[in-house]
């Protein structure tokens, strides 16, 4: 079945929503796709496994359970994140449908501090037409250069969504601009889901056996998009699909929302996991309805040195849960103990880190 439909609390334009909610939405939009995105590869570590099986000291946790780790990586996508995939589903989506000539005359407007921008940005040049992303003031140079390298105009804003929507709908007003959203439309979730599709193929045949594949997925948290699409992917299958998020700073607004029975709408946070610094979407929340800092660097510097690829700290936080997190480590075991070993995915959502900011995070001792 799809998820029900939230409340409009925007009078922003934008495409339709009114794609369902299912799988077979992301197998379309994965055939749609395709040909304007990387397939990414997968990786694998026996050391991470080893990690990852081995009890944590002071668990009560008795002898080694085997956990098969497969990592998706997305930082090798085009503009180096899995954000590619929404906003080019969402583009097509849109110009192939009732609004398309308006989008193709005026354009299209997206309010983003990172790898949305750029995605939009490189699949509107693609498509011909023209991208205006409102990006806050405090936003990294280099995220701008990028977003600016493939072609989209950039205005400026405050902080917070208010003060970036408010920018957005000046632009609307000037120029006809029709919205895709970062992260909180069905557009962008199945485009979001098509991660997971390719993913569990792939795992498939790399142990021999579409039917012994992954087990398990778990994704990194912030906006919702890839959690709620990977969650929509999976329906059906028995994958069974996990999020993650910083259980510190004010980051863990998704747990919150589900233990309160509610979404928490606005996040204040300074995680260094800065990708999940933002509040669940409604659209992801109706789908969907905890790591510390020193976790997440660990987790971090593990990938660097074990997998010898570059994420954002972002993309380490479901590492960091799977070799740290007690709760979900007593979850696997509960899961899975009478098969006796679980496969289980992590997608790298991202590798957009400038050199500078390895410098911070992990300064000369």
């Amino acid at each position: 079945m799809s998820a029900p439909i939230p409340p409009t609390t925007t009078a922003l334009i934008t495409a339709p929503p009114d794609l369902p909610l299912i799988r077979d939405s992301v197998l379309q939009a994965s055939a749609l796709i395709q040909p304007s995105i990387h397939t990414t590869p997968v990786l694998t570590s026996q050391t991470l496994n080893r990690f990852a099986s081995a009890p944590l000291p002071g668990s009560g946790e008795e002898g080694d359970f085997p956990i098969n780790l497969f990592f998706k990586c997305e930082n090798l996508q085009k503009i180096g994140a899995f954000k590619i995939r929404g906003a080019t589903h969402a583009l097509l989506r849109l110009l192939n449908g009732p609004m398309g000539t308006t989008a193709r005359q005026s354009g299209v407007v997206t309010h983003s501090s990172g790898n949305h921008a750029q995605a939009l940005a490189l699949a509107a040049r693609e498509a011909g037409i023209p991208c205006t992303v409102v990006m806050p003031t405090i936003s990294t140079r280099s995220k701008i250069a990028a977003t600016q390298g493939y072609g989209a105009n950039i205005v400026f804003s405050g902080l917070t969504s208010t003060e970036r929507e408010a920018v957005v709908s000046q632009v609307q007003g000037k120029s006809g601009a029709i919205l895709i959203p970062p992260y909180d439309h069905p557009d962008i979730i199945a485009g979001q889901g098509t991660v997971a599709v390719e993913f569990v193929d792939q795992v498939g045949t790399m142990v021999g056996d579409q039917n012994v594949g992954l087990q398990a997925i778990i994704t990194p948290c912030g906006g919702g998009g890839l959690l709620a699409g990977t969650a929509v992917a999976c329906m059906g299958t028995g994958i069974k699909v996990f999020g993650s998020e910083p259980s510190k700073d004010g980051a863990d607004d998704c747990c919150r929302g589900l233990a309160q029975g509610k979404r928490i709408t606005s996040v204040k946070s300074l995680t260094i996991a800065d990708g999940l610094r933002t509040p669940v979407g409604q659209w992801n929340w109706t789908v969907i309805s905890d790591p510390e800092k020193e976790e997440i660097l660990e987790a971090f510097r593990l990938t660097l040195e074990r997998l010898k690829v570059v994420v954002e700290p972002s993309s380490a936080v479901p590492l960091a849960v799977v070799l740290f997190n007690r709760e979900f480590r007593k979850k696997v075991r509960a899961l899975w103990g009478e098969e006796g070993e679980v496969n289980l995915g992590i997608i790298f959502s991202g590798g957009n880190v400038p050199v500078e900011r390895l410098g911070e995070l992990f300064p000369a001792h």
